[in-house]
């Protein structure tokens, strides 16, 4: 986390997040809805290159190679949801501070990681991810769109937004024949997942428990057969079917592409 000089203007506003009604996003069948804008605050970590954001808690390790490039950001726990927003998207704007970008209207993040609490500071000076705020620790690209860097830390008015997202879902594995643990990425509408099943092409569905961020797990023996996947929306509730993701000769270490995704 980058050093942080505030402004008076800052001391002003810095509770009045807790004061906000968080727009819940709207569901029409099974379509995920932009929410309402909802006041918060945002810092920045890494450098230019973005390098110290590739990894992060949601498991999808190079973000480059991956597809979720440089536009990314860092939860406060409260907003983590224990990796269950892992892969949502954001609009976030700038606003009430001389250090925004006046022609910048928003830019837009995927949640990537956790900005965990930092208990020796002040929730308003220093401790910007302690619960229960809700805060976005975005990467140095990323701020930059919206804020000049040296303001260190700037207030924003945030909504989740669909997910924008090309081809189907990835799911990428870890594990071995007795106990499979999935990573999915790619993920649109609402960008996260909230349940999981996988199919051998010798079992019935067989449930997988929520391991962390955006990985999913069952202990199971699947080695030497073909893997489908049921998946579910966290928000939407929207379920899919990733038929014949795997081939029988699958192996860990190996990321397989379907042909569905959420919208």
């Amino acid at each position: 986390m980058v050093s942080i000089h505030q402004s008076r203007s800052f001391f002003l506003i810095a509770f009045t997040w807790m004061f906000a009604i968080v727009g819940k996003p709207a569901l029409v069948a099974g379509i995920f809805q932009p929410s309402q804008w909802t006041l918060a605050h945002a810092t920045f970590y890494g450098d230019e290159t973005a390098s110290a954001t590739i990894g992060g808690a949601c498991g999808y390790g190079n973000l480059l190679l991956n597809g979720y490039g440089t536009d990314t950001a860092a939860l406060s726990s409260t907003l983590f949801n224990n990796g269950y927003a892992c892969g949502t998207c954001y609009q976030i704007q700038c606003v009430q501070s001389s250090a925004c970008y006046s022609n910048v209207p928003y830019t837009t993040v995927t949640a990537t990681n956790i900005c965990p609490p930092n208990w020796a500071e002040a929730s308003n000076n220093g401790g910007w991810c302690n619960p229960p705020r809700a805060h976005f620790d975005m990467s140095k690209p990323a701020f930059m769109k919206i804020a000049q860097w040296q303001a260190g830390i700037v207030p924003v008015m945030y909504r989740r937004v669909p997910c924008s997202t090309s081809g189907g879902l990835r799911f990428s594995f870890q594990g071995n024949g007795y106990w499979l643990l999935v990573y999915v990425m790619n993920v649109g509408g609402g960008g996260d997942i909230g349940n999981m099943w996988v199919k051998g092409s010798g079992t019935g569905w067989i449930s997988m428990s929520h391991n962390w961020g955006a990985s999913y797990q069952a202990f199971a023996t699947l080695s030497g057969q073909a893997l489908s996947f049921k998946v579910t929306s966290y928000t939407t509730k929207q379920t899919i079917i990733a038929w014949n993701v795997s081939p029988p000769n699958w192996a860990a270490g190996l990321t397989y592409s379907s042909n569905v995704n959420f919208h």
